[in-house]
């Protein structure tokens, strides 16, 4: 069984670079860069991953879940490998909602994001991928897509009265002194 991967955190200036394209699709080391973002993914509960959290710096995002304890209410959102990844807003709409990373444990903030959005990318074979997602799959999506351009969610709390450690957010989402935009 595969290791899972240590996540490179808020602080550590890998996370901040922009990540390089990729230009070979397949290759037996893009495989094994999937292999372990997913092992790491599963390990630590995430919903996606893009491969500069485990110190990659290439463009390289996965995303999906069958069901997840962080968001007991959602819909699934199929495993999907985006390699070269960009997206699109269908509409200039956007919504609220709370955002964690595996890259700043233990805290949440409120982050604006595209209501819908087409997103494209190529699979582990080279394959193009086009879809039309709205909701947290498009959330997740534009968040992993940050991840490749150096950016982490909290660039985009407008209110940082709506971030904070996890157990004083959402204590303060249950006694409703902050709204649950999800």
């Amino acid at each position: 069984m595969m290791k899972f991967k240590p996540i490179v955190r808020l602080g550590d200036k890998r996370i901040y670079r922009v990540a390089e394209k990729v230009n070979k699709i397949p290759s037996s080391e893009l495989d094994e860069l999937i292999k372990q973002m997913f092992t790491t993914m599963q390990a630590l509960n995430g919903i996606g991953i893009a491969a500069p959290q485990i110190g990659v710096n290439q463009r390289v995002i996965i995303i999906g879940f069958e069901s997840s304890p962080r968001y007991p209410n959602e819909a699934a959102v199929p495993n999907t490998v985006l390699i070269n990844p960009s997206f699109e807003p269908l509409s200039q709409e956007k919504v609220l909602g709370w955002e964690g990373c595996l890259s700043i444990p233990g805290m949440r903030g409120v982050v604006p994001r595209y209501k819908k959005i087409k997103y494209r990318g190529f699979d582990s074979q080279g394959n193009l991928i086009q879809r039309e997602a709205e909701n947290l799959h498009a959330r997740i999506v534009q968040h992993e897509c940050d991840h490749i351009d150096g950016k982490l969610y909290p660039c985009h709390i407008e209110d940082w009265r709506h971030f904070g450690f996890e157990e004083e957010v959402w204590q303060d989402v249950i006694e409703k002194r902050i709204p649950n935009f999800e």
